[in-house]
């Protein structure tokens, strides 16, 4: 398996640090308002990662933090009239139900910026006594012109860096690169105690500490998206590499951006999207087949339109599982099928072992559809599809697709499908479409055909 390596711009072959076991960590959300379109992607990636690397046999330790203490938590819960940590539950509560309809399965362990203090306040006592800190009298700041290493995840040295982006600039600092490690109390806000007095963590020392106490002080992955480079990855690399003297991550991947109808993604420009919007007008396992229908590190263009070839594209799937099914019995499949099914299942891995590309993974999917619905109908045989039923459902298992059992339809459903037969055999076909609208307003499609109403979900 090849990963490419935003460290090194490079595919490498990927060896984890213990034989296999897999720890990896994903940069989780600001719980401070309802996951957008943006923050669906490294969930939906990396989420699907996990899937493919135990699906290879592969033991992984999963870590998603959920940052709940900054400024912005501060700014919404005096917008709200909440105190931090109502704000915070409140938003991770709401990120658990999108999760759980995007098909992301919980991380293994989900830790919190709040119930870490302990372990960042032992990170930055480490770098003051290394020299890689200073107190200010608004905090405690990282000094990155004493870290030798400084750039090194982007490639370039700390002047280029500086050039136009987006740092903070206080007179207070040594450098306007440097960040802060500890903010010291302001009224209003939340502190804890600590050798510099009262305060709260800054951004991003949360997530060496978080991920150093539940991977080790090397670990294999950290993902996130391409927007978190810089800094926030560059200044995670500089304050555990500094307090560690270790390799802080071998394989840093990040997924690429996402535009909305070709424009970035903006409130102002009104295309802001968040998950609840969009389940309006999708169900979001059409959003996840999207998002894994790009490769992860291209840019992802979201807009209804391609949102609606998505459906379609799904639908195609969810077809042929639901045909296979009908058939579907155990017993002996012909060579040409077992020969089919090893085939796909090798174009799958190799396409997932080549950077991660579900894009080239869904791609033999459809390939696989395409052959097993031209061999059935030539020759309808049970065992045939119960072996393309079952590679199909391992394989889309995996990308976390395809999750529901279409085929277990409601009574209340099921009696307007029967009432609907009896309205076709009596052809009252004002009757019939009536039942038609009726299931379709329930969530479901009724298809005729030769061998009778097939019925699946919308």
């Amino acid at each position: 398996m090849k990963i490419y390596n935003t460290m090194t711009h490079s595919l490498e072959e990927f060896v984890p640090v213990e034989k296999d076991h897999v720890k990896m960590y994903a940069c989780g959300p600001t719980v401070y308002g309802y996951i957008h379109v943006g923050n669906a992607r490294p969930l939906i990636v990396f989420d699907t990662l996990r899937n493919y690397f135990k699906y290879r046999g592969y033991n992984v330790t999963f870590v998603q933090n959920f940052t709940d203490i900054d400024d912005n938590m501060i700014n919404k819960a005096h917008e709200e009239n909440m105190s931090v940590k109502e704000v915070a539950d409140k938003y991770i509560a709401a990120y658990e139900k999108d999760a759980k309809a995007l098909n992301v399965g919980d991380a293994d362990i989900h830790p919190k910026a709040t119930e870490h203090i302990g372990d960042i306040i032992k990170i930055i006592k480490i770098l003051e006594e290394k020299g890689y800190a200073y107190k200010t009298e608004d905090g405690v700041y990282f000094d990155t012109l004493a870290y030798e290493g400084y750039g090194k995840l982007t490639g370039r040295k700390l002047e280029d860096l500086l050039d136009g982006a987006r740092v903070s600039v206080d007179e207070k600092k040594k450098t306007p690169s440097d960040f802060a490690l500890w903010k010291s109390e302001k009224p209003g806000e939340p502190s804890w105690s600590s050798p510099w007095g009262k305060g709260r963590p800054g951004w991003h020392v949360e997530c060496s500490a978080m991920s150093m106490k539940y991977l080790g002080d090397t670990f294999d992955i950290h993902g996130g998206g391409i927007d978190l480079v810089f800094p926030h990855h560059e200044n995670e690399i500089a304050q555990s590499e500094g307090a560690t003297g270790k390799t802080f991550v071998n394989y840093w991947m990040h997924n690429g951006h996402i535009n909305v109808d070709n424009q970035k993604m903006s409130k102002s420009l009104g295309n802001f999207f968040t998950i609840p919007e969009i389940a309006e007008k999708f169900d979001l396992e059409i959003l996840r087949f999207f998002m894994l229908s790009v490769h992860y590190r291209s840019p992802v263009n979201y807009s209804f339109e391609l949102m609606e070839q998505a459906h379609q594209g799904l639908s195609r799937l969810y077809t042929a599982q639901t045909r296979w099914q009908e058939t579907a019995k155990e017993g002996n499949a012909t060579d040409e099928m077992i020969q089919l099914s090893d085939k796909t299942i090798a174009s799958f891995n190799k396409a997932m072992d080549t950077d991660f590309n579900t894009a080239g993974a869904i791609g033999a999917l459809f390939e696989f559809v395409r052959s097993v619905n031209y061999a059935l109908d030539n020759d309808i045989n049970p065992a045939n599809a119960q072996l393309a039923l079952n590679t199909l459902n391992e394989l889309t298992k995996v990308l976390g697709i395809l999750y529901r059992n279409i085929l277990i339809i409601p009574d209340d459903v099921k009696v307007l499908v029967n009432r609907r037969v009896i309205a076709r055999k009596s052809k009252d076909w004002a009757l019939s479409d009536q039942l038609r609208n009726e299931i379709t307003d329930m969530g479901f499609t009724v298809e005729d055909s030769a061998q009778g109403q097939k019925v699946r979900k919308n």
